[in-house]
């Protein structure tokens, strides 16, 4: 079961990339939601929820199992946090998902408050709420950006 528990949360080994495992970790979420941007929202909203859940829990063996708080190899997270950001955007094409995965990584990357907080929760739950909310954020700021884009330009 701890096989099983780390390689979801590294989401197949992604996470052991050499560098900015984050980013790798971000752009499959940008794959997930490639593949599952045409199912209806409910369907999509299950699918962060069960990632989100599942993840927590694979996060805290894999924590155990690297023996570090939050390492770098999890990555579940920027996959939860990267559809988190892409849900339910109103209008959104390939443009618009590649602004959503760089405000994410951005977000991701500075931890606004109380994103900085999530992060000092134990094991899995603080891996994964800090990219969460930063998703929240992602998300807000993408359809405020969207919103203010085709106000300017139509």
């Amino acid at each position: 079961m701890k096989r099983a528990s780390v390689w979801f949360a590294t989401v197949g080994g992604l996470g052991n990339f050499p560098i900015a495992s984050g980013t790798v970790g971000s752009a499959a979420g940008l794959l997930v939601y490639a593949l599952t941007r045409h199912w209806p929202l409910t369907w999509q909203f299950a699918l962060i929820a069960a990632i989100s859940v599942v993840g927590t829990w694979t996060s805290t063996v894999a924590a155990r199992h690297f023996q570090r708080e939050d390492p770098g190899q999890v990555v579940i997270d920027e996959v939860a946090g990267q559809l988190v950001t892409l849900f339910a955007v109103a209008g959104l094409g390939w443009g618009g998902a590649l602004l959503g995965f760089v405000i994410f990584r951005v977000l991701d990357v500075i931890k606004p408050y109380p994103a900085n907080r999530f992060e000092r929760l134990h094991g899995g739950l603080g891996i994964m709420a800090d990219d969460l909310m930063a998703g929240v954020y992602g998300n807000l700021l993408l359809q405020l950006i969207l919103v203010v884009w085709h106000k300017v330009w139509s």
